[in-house]
């Protein structure tokens, strides 16, 4: 019997050797609990934010404050980096943003409407 491999997807936003902001896509890998199901090993993490932006929120260019996971809990968020590249998250996407220095990214609400989500510390 060769059971599942379980993972979770991770979107990875980092400063590159060229000083802009990058996308990466990782998977965590989730090993078998039994009944409980299927968990990564412990991460580290600092502290919990929460927050709501409204649907007209646009941050121009900026650097991550610190790094951190984003979990889209509502809504969606549209991240584009120096080479033009897009990508739109929405509930239930996580994103690790560590591009804390370099050229940074674009945050803007999608289609209008607000968003809620947890910030996770590391």
């Amino acid at each position: 019997m060769n059971p599942t491999k379980h993972t979770l997807p991770i979107t990875r936003l980092y400063t590159g050797a060229d000083g802009g902001s990058h996308f990466e896509n990782i998977e965590v890998e989730l090993d078998d609990h039994g009944n409980i199901g299927h968990l990564s090993a412990p991460r580290p993490a600092t502290s919990l934010i929460f927050r709501h932006t409204d649907g007209d929120y646009r941050y121009d260019w900026h650097n991550a404050p610190q790094r951190q996971y984003i979990v889209i809990l509502e809504g969606g968020l549209e991240i584009e980096v120096g080479d033009g590249t897009r990508r739109v998250f929405t509930a239930g996407d996580i994103v690790l943003a560590e591009d804390v220095e370099g050229q940074g990214h674009i945050s803007r609400a999608l289609d209008g409407k607000p968003r809620k989500s947890i910030f996770i510390t590391i």
